[in-house]
């Protein structure tokens, strides 16, 4: 028998059951449905049903009974990591483009995760063995910023602030097009596509989504801008910017990739290829995150620097005038 207490942060308007299928990948759907029929999940110390409806700020605890069922610890892998900033507390990571934060379905291994238990002894397990210190996350090819909590303390205090929306995060895109406010906020509800799962779209019936936007640097075709994001939802920033018209650059997903090289002049449209081959990802990094350290209540900045990739992008973005 083994007890686990999870920060239910990433589970507003989600059901129970459905967040707990989300965290938990290494359990079945029919083994989480045991649990909660079985009396072994409380929501805030109290006996929950699997249909009820979470709004971000619980703490969940769990008990599972069967340690037969595949739960298992996950694998120290040596993957390198740059490390922004660590105490005794917290570790703050610059995570590169292609690193997914945590194993999930078909993505057993290979994870920041895996490299975390592999070079630290001591992380905070809130959200269960395949999440060692994961207070947040980032996309895949997302890269930049991403904070680590070394004891549940920690990380109950740093899940609290981002519930609460007083962490600030400060997000480095290239956008395609020309933006008509040099800064602005864009306030839409986003919800999960049902043609398609893992994509996001536009829904007055979805969950409240706001983005703060300044411009940087400005072409014909590209812009250098800066996002701060005062909600958390998945995708936000790809939605928010899709939706404007301007996808981030390199974003298959949410229109910012080769089906926007159209009706150009013929030296414009071959150095957009190379450069969206070139970085073969979205151009979108997260480049600040400002916050109150879960020990001392200090205000702490930290910033991972722009990378290359996209910063051969905004060089290039005044060759692309035509």
């Amino acid at each position: 028998m083994t007890s686990k207490t999870l920060s239910a942060v990433e589970g507003e308007g989600l059901r129970l059951d459905k967040f707990l299928s989300n965290q938990l990948s290494e359990l079945s759907r029919t083994k989480i449905q045991k649990m909660i029929n079985d009396g072994l999940v409380f929501v805030n110390n109290t006996e929950a049903k699997a249909s009820l409806i979470l709004d971000g700020s619980e703490f969940i605890a769990y008990t599972v009974t069967d340690l037969n069922i595949n739960i298992k610890d996950i694998s120290p892998q040596e993957i390198p990591l740059e490390i922004l900033y660590e105490d005794n507390f917290i570790i703050a990571i610059n995570k590169q483009p292609g690193l997914i934060v945590h194993p999930g379905n078909g993505h057993p291994s290979g994870t920041l995760a895996n490299g975390l238990v592999y070079y630290f002894d001591q992380l905070s397990d809130l959200n269960g063995s395949l999440r060692p210190g994961i207070v947040h996350r980032l996309d895949k090819d997302t890269s930049g910023v991403i904070l680590i909590a070394k004891d549940n303390a920690s990380h109950r205090k740093l899940a609290s602030q981002f519930q609460n929306r007083t962490i600030k995060k400060e997000y480095f895109a290239i956008t395609w097009g020309i933006w008509k406010e040099p800064k602005g906020s864009i306030n839409n509800a986003i919800k999960r596509k049902r043609s398609d799962p893992t994509s996001y779209h536009i829904d007055k019936e979805g969950r409240e989504a706001v983005t703060n936007y300044e411009l940087i640097k400005q072409g014909q075709y590209l812009s250098s801008i800066t996002f701060y994001p005062k909600t958390g939802r998945t995708h936000q920033i790809r939605v928010h910017s899709s939706s404007m018209n301007h996808p981030i650059f390199g974003d298959n997903k949410y229109g910012g990739g080769d089906q926007k090289i159209k009706g150009f002049i013929p030296e414009v449209n071959k150095l957009l290829k190379k450069l969206l081959n070139n970085i073969g990802r979205q151009a979108l990094h997260a480049k600040k995150i400002v916050f109150n350290h879960p020990d001392n209540d200090e205000l702490i900045s930290i910033e991972a620097p722009i990378p290359l990739d996209i910063q051969n992008i905004e060089n290039n973005i005044d060759l692309t005038n035509g």
